[in-house]
């Protein structure tokens, strides 16, 4: 969420914004208009409670000087004041409603380094590392290598929970744990606080983390419940500190949400329909900080983030490349976002594995997170995010990528102290 005065003062720059992300629905007249009715009737509100107050003032007055008809027409005065108030009350409770779900639908501003674009093809490649690996026998892509080493079953998965399941068995749930406990163990030494969330959030947990209210068709509702499967611990951890004052005293507030995760895919029909690069369950290991409103710290945090995705995957022995994600390929809360692609030589492609994202207050605004400024004075926090490691997908580019001609899998050194000291996944 922006600051409704800003918004009055750079209306080009929030048109701008909207227009270059897609969101052709957003109406900037539409909100300024409300505004400006809310405006004017907050004003009149405050004037009658002015007048009902003074009126007040002077029954007392009048009684204590026996004026007992200027005293009865000051009642009379407050009667009609509170019977407007109750109206305009009511239209202003209102007003303010509509004017709040307008505010949420209201796009971060972005980054002058974002690459303008329509879709991912669109995005700036600006660093690539290791090269893409090349195979002096028929590789086989992730799902055959899964079936024939009894690693994933995909059939039963679909046979007992639909499309997009499956099943992750020995082995694979081996490495499926191990590249999560790999992700945690990096991030609590670089000095950041593990939490397990809650999965099912209340709805505005979601729009404190600005996922609602346009993510609603990938979100999974309990409508009995009235809550909301997470599709990624973003969201609890931001609310972990809606509506507080955070210390910052010691400089960012690092948390690390380890998690199942639901979404939809709605709108994916037809695509990645194959494997497990697309499906309805899957985990995350999340870095999320808070930190001050500074945009220089923010940068340094956003570099920070993306290293540490980074040298996980330099970890897993994968080559991969980062790229700078353009307007229409971002997310409407973002002000700066980087993707990193891992090579999938099943897609002879590289593959989106994870995503840094920069919100300066955009989402502290909506969830009511401040620290005290140095100089006096609370003001809203900056939040990032960034997905150290999703699994099953990045399965894909370490199945894939690691196979040998006798058809075992070669586990990369750091991880197999979580793999019961493996080298490698014997072939069938």
């Amino acid at each position: 969420m922006l600051d409704i005065k800003w918004i009055r003062n750079h209306q080009e720059q929030v048109v701008e914004a909207a227009r270059n992300k897609g969101l052709h629905d957003f109406s900037i007249e539409q909100l300024l208009r409300a505004d400006e009715k809310r405006r004017e009737l907050r004003q009149r509100v405050d004037e009658l409670r002015t007048e009902r107050n003074r009126a007040s003032a002077d029954i007392a007055q009048f009684i204590s000087q026996k004026q007992n008809q200027q005293a009865d027409n000051k009642k009379e005065q407050v009667r009609q004041c509170n019977a407007a108030l109750n109206e305009f009350e009511a239209e202003l409770r209102e007003l303010e409603a509509q004017f709040h779900e307008l505010m949420l639908t209201v796009p971060n501003v972005v980054s002058p380094e974002t690459p303008l674009g329509v879709t991912d093809e669109d995005n700036m490649v600006i660093k690539v590392v290791g090269a893409p690996k090349r195979f002096e026998f028929e590789p086989r892509d992730h799902v055959r290598i899964g079936e024939e080493l009894d690693l994933i079953d995909i059939p039963r998965g679909v046979k007992v929970a639909g499309t997009r399941n499956y099943y992750l068995k020995g082995m694979g749930l081996y490495l499926h744990r191990a590249v999560q406990q790999l992700a945690i163990d990096l991030l609590v030494d670089k000095g950041f606080t593990v939490m397990d969330v809650p999965l099912m959030v209340r709805e505005e947990t979601l729009i404190h983390a600005a996922f609602f209210p346009g993510g609603k068709d990938q979100t999974y509702e309990l409508t009995d419940e009235s809550k909301w499967l997470v599709g990624t611990s973003e969201g609890p951890l931001i609310s972990y500190y809606a509506n507080e004052v955070v210390d910052l005293s010691k400089g960012p507030i690092r948390l690390a949400g380890v998690s199942n995760c639901f979404r939809k895919e709605a709108g994916s029909a037809g695509r990645d329909v194959r494997g497990l690069y697309r499906v309805h369950q899957f985990a995350k290991v999340e870095q999320v900080i808070l930190c001050e409103n500074d945009p220089i710290i923010a940068e340094k945090l956003l570099a920070e983030i993306t290293e540490n995705a980074e040298r996980i995957l330099e970890l897993l022995e994968l080559p991969y490349r980062v790229v700078a994600v353009c307007t229409g390929d971002m997310g409407g809360k973002n002000y700066k976002q980087y993707d990193i692609e891992t090579w999938m030589p099943s897609r002879d492609n590289y593959g989106e594995t994870h995503s840094s994202s920069s919100l300066l207050d955009y989402q502290a605004r909506r969830s009511g997170i401040r620290y005290m400024h140095p100089e006096g004075g609370l003001q809203y926090v900056y939040t990032l995010n960034n997905t150290a490691v999703a699994t099953p997908r990045i399965l894909i580019p370490l199945l894939e990528n690691h196979q040998q001609a006798d058809g075992s899998i070669y586990i990369p050194v750091a991880l197999r102290p979580y793999m019961r000291g493996m080298s490698s996944i014997p072939g069938n």
